[in-house]
Parts: structure tokens; sequence; C-alpha cells
């Protein structure tokens, strides 16, 4: 079975993930990345250790835009203590930690159902 996912014209669809970097609507981004319907930028945490609210600044900014935060963990899938859940949920984030590559399909299926979707993704080698 064929299954395609139906992405809005002009939205930014994860392609290809791997060997720490990310290609996305036909553009490739090297190391991690944060994404958002439409617009794709660098991000310079490397761990999931570095995940703070600082480095989230971006997305807490826009809080009102965003239904949901996915964050790409690297390899692994990582978990978020219920106090940093808390922090993001009282700046207007919910958020959902899973390993990248998990991530991008999500996002990707989220966008699709036209959903206010954000990724923060960690690069993978």
């Amino acid at each position: 079975m064929e299954v395609s996912l139906k992405i809005p014209e002009g939205k930014q669809v994860i392609e290809k993930y791997g060997n720490g970097r990310f290609m996305v609507s036909d553009h490739y981004h090297e190391g991690s990345i944060l994404v958002l319907p439409d617009l794709t930028e660098s991000w310079s945490v490397q761990r999931f250790s570095e995940v703070s609210l600082k480095t989230l600044s971006s997305f807490v900014e826009k809080a009102d835009e965003i239904e949901v935060l996915i964050i790409g963990c690297g390899a692994k899938g990582e978990f978020i203590t219920p106090a940093f859940r808390n922090s993001l949920k009282e700046k207007g984030l919910i958020v959902d930690a899973m390993d990248t590559g998990a991530a991008c399909r999500t996002y990707n299926v989220l966008l699709s159902e036209g959903r206010n979707v954000a990724a923060a993704l960690i690069a993978v080698d």
C-alpha cells in the first residue's frame, strides 16, 4: 500500500535526515534545525541535555502560533522532566519528545493534517 501525504504548497516538509544534516523542502541544512511550517533555521543544540527554554526561545516567542512542538532528541528518545514540560506549558507550548527520525515523520504527518506544528531536531550521524 502506498501512503502519500498531502502537504500544502509552500510549507516546510522534512524529506531526509542523517549524516549530520537534514533536507527540508529541497534544501540541505547542516546540523540541528528548528522547523516551522513556513521557516527552517539552524539550531545550536547538539545534545538533548542542551535543550532549554533559552535554546527554544524562538518557539516560546511564537507559542500562540504552535499547537504542538516535537523535539527530535537524536538517535534515541529522551524523557522530558515534568518540571521542564510544565515550564514549556506555562509558556504556551505543548511538547512531545522522541528520536529524531520519529520526530521528522510525526512533524510531516501533523503538517499534512493542517496542524500548526513545530520541530526542534537534533542532527544524527
